[in-house]
């Protein structure tokens, strides 16, 4: 998987910040809590050095996709970005052709998602959906659960 991970400044730092918190603040707890647990003896039977080798895979697991996606990160100068159409940092107000109301997502990279207050990930399907559109086009989008239909009311650039 060599793709191509967009994302802004922030998100880039805020996805760093995270794996320095993991990796030097949660990982030497576990490391601690598998010493204590390996000191009481017969480990297999010990339930606490069981579930503190299971919670270190676990965030290893974490640490392993954090250092993936930093390290395909494509920071993205929005600035630089066409503001006729929907790209990389826009927020885009659209209708939902089925249902009648209006929604707004804006496109985000990695690290910034946040899909409580619309923030959407540009890989996603819905992203992908989106992206090159204009104002006034209609688009019908393949998702999981089915085919969304929108038409683009709006882009809003944040500067």
């Amino acid at each position: 998987m060599s793709e191509r991970v967009p994302m802004t400044r922030t998100g880039y730092d805020k996805l760093k910040e995270e794996l320095n918190q993991k990796e030097n603040e949660e990982m030497p707890v576990i490391e601690e809590r598998i010493a204590a647990a390996r000191a009481e003896g017969d480990l297999s039977e010990n339930a606490e050095y069981h579930g503190a080798r299971e919670s270190q895979g676990l965030l290893q697991a974490k640490i392993n996709l954090l250092r993936d996606k930093l390290s395909r990160a494509d920071i993205v100068d929005t600035a630089t970005l066409p503001k006729d159409q929907v790209v990389f940092g826009v927020t885009v107000k659209v209708k939902d052709l089925d249902f009648g109301d209006t929604e707004e997502f804006t496109l985000v990279g990695a690290g910034e998602e946040d899909y409580d207050v619309g923030k959407i990930l540009i890989t996603s399907p819905l992203g992908q959906g989106f992206l090159g559109k204009k104002v006034g086009e209609q688009v019908e989008i393949k998702v999981p659960a089915g085919t969304n239909r929108f038409e683009i009311l709006e882009l809003r650039f944040e500067d």
